[in-house]
């Protein structure tokens, strides 16, 4: 059984409502929220939702991050009785994490190249303040 961590959840939630406006802390929340009713199981009982628990539900479901099904019962009497599941897409969480992780790993590495610059390097071609573009040329004496 595939198990996906909170800090997962939480990326893939940035990269799909994070786009939406939430903000970190909400987006947490929001983690915290869902994971607390799936802990380490991949579905959960329509029945145990609230109105107000379906409607994020189905919100999270426009995004890509649960499903549902049915399962229909046949009761003694002769009855038919329908089971609602939630189910968390957790391949789908995990992808989303991993885009997010690694997008996340290569701006790191394009910014390391500007911390392996040295500070003599960065002051040779530093713009003048004036913005004319007459900024010291590199092997330029400032005498002349």
């Amino acid at each position: 059984m595939t198990v996906v961590t909170m800090q997962q959840v939480e990326l893939a939630l940035k990269k799909t409502v994070g786009k939406k406006g939430m903000t970190d802390q909400e987006i947490k929340n929001l983690a915290d929220y869902l994971m607390s009713f799936f802990g380490y199981t991949d579905e959960v009982i329509d029945n145990r939702l609230t109105s107000e628990d379906r409607d994020v539900f189905y919100m999270l479901e426009e995004e890509g991050l649960l499903t549902s099904t049915q399962e229909e019962v046949l009761l003694k009497k002769g009855k038919l009785w329908r089971i609602h599941y939630w189910i968390l897409k957790k391949d789908q969480i995990i992808r989303l994490a991993k885009s997010e992780e690694e997008s996340a790993a290569v701006k790191d590495e394009a910014a390391e190249v500007y911390d392996q610059i040295s500070d003599e390097e960065w002051s040779r071609h530093k713009v003048s303040p004036s913005g004319d573009g007459s900024a010291k040329q590199p092997g330029q004496d400032e005498s002349h």
